[in-house]
Order: structure tokens, then sequence, then C-alpha cells
């Protein structure tokens, strides 16, 4: 007995994947909507009735890319219940790995360098997101016991996109391989500044 066919993503799924694929190889403003609708095997009449636009659909993209983010937080607590110090330790070491992944593309953090019309449908999008992520960095890094939290949200910030920078220019050979040793030296010295620095953490 045959196994039964598998169904083809619908064409709106369809064209979501390969625009997300062709951004990132691409750029959002290198690609176009000819191209996004030949990969995903559909038709500009088709993208335009399901996104209305190329800016719409960069939207959408943004947007899933975000919702798949969330899996990152759940499994930080999921690793770590109740120990948000070692949440943050945890954080430094993903943040790591993502930043010395060669073929890694952030969407969200492309999007914010390449859209810098204030204009832009997307460019709200991309910056409320990022506000999200930092504010629950920084709650991460109060629980952890962190006497400047937003300050060191910053810190690790600018450590993040300047690594992921010097990583493209340099590759393994620059200062990003050693992002996570950096990272960690300023998170212990934020936490040297903290009344309890010698604290457990913990959440309570």
């Amino acid at each position: 007995m045959t196994a039964p066919a598998r169904l083809a993503p619908p064409p709106r799924e369809r064209i979501i994947d390969a625009a997300r694929d062709l951004f990132r190889k691409h750029g959002i403003k290198g690609i176009g909507v000819d191209a996004i609708a030949e990969a995903a095997d559909s038709n500009k009449m088709t993208l335009y009735r399901h996104f209305g636009s190329k800016d719409d659909l960069v939207v959408v993209c943004i947007e899933r890319a975000a919702a798949e983010a969330e899996g990152f937080w759940t499994d930080l607590k999921a690793a770590h219940p109740d120990d948000p110090r070692a949440q943050l330790q945890d954080w430094v070491r993903r943040a790591g790995e993502f930043v010395t992944v060669a073929h890694c593309n952030c969407e969200l953090l492309d999007a914010a360098a390449q859209l810098v019309e204030s204009d832009h449908p997307a460019r709200h999008v991309v910056e409320e997101i990022r506000k999200g992520h930092k504010r629950r960095l920084a709650a991460l890094c109060r629980d952890a016991g962190v006497a400047e939290p937003d300050l060191l949200v910053d810190a690790l910030t600018l450590l993040i996109e300047g690594a992921r920078f010097n990583w493209r220019s340099t590759g393994p050979t620059g200062a990003a391989a050693r992002f996570v040793a950096i990272a960690e030296t300023v998170v212990t010295a934020f936490m040297a500044k903290s009344p309890c620095g010698g604290g457990s953490g913990r959440a309570h």
C-alpha cells in the first residue's frame, strides 16, 4: 500500500517561506516580487491577493520570525527554572552561538539595518519587536541581580551587533570569536556593581 501523497503548503505559506529565504540570501531590497512568486511556485497576482504589496509581505515575514523567536525565551526558562542568573549565563552562551554561525541570519537585525526609511510599514514593527526583546532581557538582568539592567542590555546589544559585523568581515579569526568571553566579562562587571553581587540571583 502506497503512502498518501503529502499535500503541498497553501500558496500563502509558500510565498512567506520563499520570501524569508530570499530576503536572508539577497536582502529585503535585493529581491522583487517576481522572484518571490517564482520561488514560491506561484504568481504576482496571488502574492498581491494575499499581501497587498511587497511591504506588507515584509511585515508578515518579520512577524513570523519574531513569533518563532519566542521559543528562545521558553527554552531558557525550561532549562533553568527559577534561576535567572543561570538563564542570563545561558543567554550569553546562546547569543555567542548566534553571532559565530556564518550562515546564520537574524531577520530582525537585518531588517533593522536595511529599512532605514522612517515611513516604511515594517520599520515600526521591527522597532516594537526589538523593544520587546530588550524589555525581556532587562527584566532577566534585573531578576539576576544586575544593578543597572538597562545599561547592561544596551552593552550586550552593541556587542551582538558589532560581533555579527565583525564575524562577517573577518570570520573565526576576528574578535567575534571571543564574544562569549567578552560578554561574560561585561556581565560579571555589572554583577560586581550590584549590592548583592555575590548572591544567587534566584527568583523568589
